[in-house]
């Protein structure tokens, strides 16, 4: 595969840290941000001796719309446009309804909904005029089914999910396309945050958790579909999790009652849980 232009979010997280590094070692030509320059910096910083100009770092507020279109047409006009735009970024906290405040709403929306969409809007402008690109986000299993103890992450994932699949059926007309992809529960920092919190038992009833490689083969197997042209509008991650979440979200009422024989499950795994050092 030819060298592409990739611009990515959430570059200082788990997943995003695989991935850059995969990409890097692919040949990619790679823009790598974060809100946190100074963390970014730390982690990149043999790649960055390494790989030289295909790797840049930049600190991205991806909950300022002016902040996206800056360093979107920045990247692009620097690399003679932008192949792939990659939303990473993510936030999660469990708690439940009546036990959150508005600044966990403002938080998960901010972060997960408006950052990531405000991502997808100047980028597919940007792609339109190009004639081409591939704007790809990470959602979860959880917007496509309901999860309880995490609603507020669930309703943002639906946010994601929604939003991408229906501008992919706008871009496509224009030789752009976008692809969602929804994978279950990641062994990640975000998981590991989950252990102690009763709220999270659900996120844990999987037979295995996925590992950040996992995911990064997922999404660099959706770049190479892109460039042949057949990039799928949706992925789950694994198959069989996401039918059942699928099976879910078109039959509430089954959901509601798989939920508790799978919370049991959940629990279990849950007070087993192991947090792996860095």
């Amino acid at each position: 595969m030819k060298s592409l232009s990739i611009f990515m979010t959430g570059a200082a997280g788990g997943v995003g840290r695989v991935l850059a590094a995969d990409l890097l070692e692919a040949g990619h030509r790679l823009m790598v941000t974060d809100r946190d320059l100074k963390l970014l910096k730390s982690y990149y910083s043999e790649a960055a001796e390494r790989f030289g100009s295909n790797l840049s770092l930049q600190r991205l507020d991806i909950t300022s719309y002016s902040s996206w279109k800056k360093s979107l047409e920045g990247f692009a006009k620097k690399q003679g446009g932008l192949d792939v735009l990659l939303n990473i970024a993510g936030y999660l906290q469990p708690g439940y309804s009546y036990n959150v405040d508005d600044s966990q709403i403002d938080r998960h929306l901010d972060v997960n909904a408006r950052g990531t969409i405000y991502g997808i809007s100047v980028a597919s402008g940007l792609m339109k005029e190009q004639r081409r690109g591939h704007i790809v986000s990470i959602a979860s299993l959880a917007g496509v089914a309901p999860i309880p103890g995490i609603s507020l992450y669930s309703a943002s994932k639906f946010a994601v999910r929604g939003y991408s699949l229906a501008v992919a059926q706008e871009m496509a007309p224009h030789g752009v396309q976008v692809t969602v992809l929804c994978p279950d529960a990641i062994r990640t920092p975000m998981l590991d945050l989950q252990k102690d919190y009763e709220e999270a038992a659900l996120t844990f009833s999987g037979s295995r958790f996925l590992s950040a490689r996992d995911v990064s083969h997922a999404l660099q197997k959706i770049i190479i579909k892109g460039q042949a042209g057949k990039a799928p509008a949706e992925q789950t991650l694994p198959s069989g999790r996401g039918f059942l979440a699928k099976i879910a979200s078109f039959a509430p009422s089954i959901n509601m009652k798989l939920a508790g024989m799978l919370r049991k499950k959940g629990i279990k795994k849950q007070s087993s849980y192991k947090v792996e050092p860095e």
